[in-house]
Formats: structure tokens, sequence, C-alpha cells
């Protein structure tokens, strides 16, 4: 009898288990997909034409997000996000090579300082004491002058934080570069989180009294060079602008956007009433936050990628260009054509021309305080 029951339970289990094996057979296979490991990775990106290398560090998140900064300018070469069927794409614009930008770069994806967008004939007086800056754009000094800092080579090292992977990049501006007092040591690092985004991070001291404001001059296209931006809806979250003269210097003025072609208060595609402002976008936008804490600037999405981009920052102001001067006569990544509003550039910063309105936000750092200005910019698609 002891002998029987145990032959029993032994069928009853290799029949259970062969019922389980068919089972476990008849279900389809589920496969894993493999994410993408956090990892910085350097690699030469040429030389200048004196003979200085250039290192290009390219950023990944373990969604597979891509970013890649070089030490030349500190420059955003590229940025790959996914679109709402998760295929990735580059959505800024550049060149596929290092001798293009020092040709031929109209800020593309650069750091420019010491003072970002335009200062009103290069001069200010600080202290009592006058100066005059390098001059670029006719009578006007923009983006830190002849030579700023878009066009100097950053010293960079790896930067590993818990929430993703970065670059610090550094530079000393010597006391009299393009015009400007003090010894100005600057640091901006590139950090692309598990969150899918790239957070740009500025901070600076001085030994004397001088005005910066710094930012990051990449044009963005997030069709990824498929078609230009006048189709994207831009929300931006201001009610005032300052409106600028002939020079696009502001007069100083804040301006109500409601009722106006200005109005991004709520979704417009850009290109909407883009002919009712003289040569395009490329102004100043007073954000509600008024700067000093994290709050969100703006929002831009593109109907066709499903892409969406938010920036939020510690500034006070927003430059929105719709890229009027592209022509047609740069030829970019990929064989692209850059082509008139190929490009919109969204630019967290103080106002233009600061030094010289006194009722603008101070753009003054003194010798013992920190500059610091962070800007955060985090897709998604919908």
């Amino acid at each position: 009898m002891k002998a029987r029951w145990i032959i029993f339970v032994l069928v009853t289990v290799a029949v259970m288990f062969g019922c389980e094996k068919a089972v476990s057979a008849s279900q389809p296979e589920v496969k894993i997909e493999k994410r993408a490991e956090m990892s910085i990775k350097k690699e030469p990106f040429g030389k200048t034409p004196d003979g200085k290398e250039i290192d290009l560090y390219t950023l990944t998140n373990t969604n597979g997000l891509k970013a890649r900064v070089m030490t030349y300018g500190g420059i955003l070469v590229s940025l790959e996000v996914p679109d709402r069927d998760g295929k990735l794409g580059d959505i800024v614009l550049g060149y596929d090579n290092l001798d293009d930008y020092v040709k031929n770069n109209p800020y593309f994806g650069c750091i420019v300082g010491r003072y970002a967008n335009r200062i009103a004939d290069g001069r200010f007086t600080l202290d009592g004491t006058k100066y005059q800056l390098t001059t670029n754009e006719g009578p006007t000094h923009l983006h830190g002058g002849v030579k700023g800092f878009d066009k100097m080579i950053w010293n960079a090292e790896e930067v590993k934080a818990k929430d993703g992977v970065g670059v610090k990049l550094t530079y000393l501006s010597k006391d009299g570069e393009q015009g400007y007092p003090g010894n100005l040591s600057c640091t901006v690092t590139y950090t692309l989180t598990e969150d899918n985004e790239l957070r740009i991070d500025y901070e600076a001291t001085t030994d004397k009294p001088t005005p910066i404001n710094l930012t990051n001059h990449t044009y963005f296209n997030l069709t990824a060079g498929s078609s230009d931006i006048l189709g994207h809806e831009l929300m931006i979250n201001a009610d005032k602008y300052t409106p600028v003269d002939e020079k696009l210097i502001p007069t100083g003025e804040l301006k109500i956007v409601k009722d106006s072609p200005m109005d991004f208060t709520r979704p417009m595609a850009i290109g909407l009433r883009i002919g009712e402002v003289a040569g395009g976008y490329d102004h100043n936008y007073v954000l509600n936050s008024g700067g000093g804490e994290m709050a969100l600037a703006l929002r831009v999405y593109e109907q066709t990628s499903g892409r969406v981009m938010e920036i939020h920052t510690t500034e006070p102001g927003l430059q929105f260009y719709s890229g009027n001067f592209l022509d047609g006569s740069i030829t970019g990544k990929n064989g692209i054509v850059y082509k008139k509003h190929y490009g919109v550039c969204l630019e967290t910063q103080h106002f233009p021309d600061s030094p010289n309105k006194p009722n603008f936000p101070s753009v003054i750092l003194m010798p013992g305080d920190k500059y610091t200005h962070t800007a955060v910019h985090k897709f998604y698609t919908r």
C-alpha cells in the first residue's frame, strides 16, 4: 500500500510538472528592452587653426537621451531626444565638424558672455568710471564682443551625480578682456538627468565690480530638421516684454503683451502672427516669476513629432529669437540648409542693455559675491 502511494505521488508530480512546462511553452516570450547605460565619453573633435585640441563630451542617460558638448565655446553640439514613437532625433542646429564652428558660427549652441545680448554703443559707466567695450554689430556690443566666450576654449572635467551625468567647464576672463573690468572666474556645468532634463548651471566670481549676463545660445528645432519652427506652439510665462528701437536696444519700457502679436501667455504657433512683427521675433520677455527662484519660463510643443520642451529658470528674462537672420547660406549637420526661421533661440537671461537701464534688474557682480543662474530644459512627448 505504501509503495502504491509513493508511485501515485510521483506520477501526479510528473503530470503537474509536464502541464506547467506545456503552459509556459504556450505563452509568448516577453522581451525586456535593454536600457542604455548612463555614461560620459570623451573624444577629440579636431584642432583650432592655431593647433589647440578640442574635446567633445557625450552624455547619455539610461533612457538613451544624448547631449554632446565641446570645449570650444562650451558649445552644445547635439541633443538627441525621442519623439512620441520613441525615435531619437537631434533637435539643435549646428555643424558636423569643428572647422565650420570656427569659421562661421551664428552662435549655434554656445555659451555667450560676459554679457549676453546687446549693450548700446558698447558703453556703460560703473562707479563713476566709463568703460568702452568692443563692438561687433555696428555700434553695438553683442554677446560679449568681437571675441566673446563663444570663441574661447574652456577647461573641462567629467561630473557624476546621483541623478545624471555632466561636464563642468571653467574659464578665466581676464581684467580688460573685450573692455570689461575685473578678473572673472566662470563655471558652466551641463548635466543630463535621469528625468530627461538638460540642466545648465552658471557660476562666476570677480575681483572688481563688473556686469555679467551668461546664457546658452542654442537654436532649437523640435522637428529634428524636417521643417522650420513656425508651426511650433509656444507659451511664454510673461505678461510684459521690453520694446526695442531700430538697433534692437530696449527703450527702457516694460510693455504689456496683451492684445498684441507679442502675447504668448497662451500657446500660439510662432508663425501665426510673426508677419505683424517687424523683422520677426527678437525680443526680451519679462518673466512673471521675476527671477531669483526656479520657475517655468516657457513650454514649446511640436505637433508632428509630439516633442515638448519646457524651460525652467532662475533668471528674470527670456530672449525669444525666431531665427530671422538665417538665410539659406549655411549648410549644417547632415547637409541640411538652414533657411529663415529654421531654429528658435530661447535664452534665459537678464535684460539687454541693463548696465545703462537703472530701472532694469541689476547685472553688476561685486567682489565677494557669486553670480548664479540655472536653466533646466525638460523633455517629454504628448
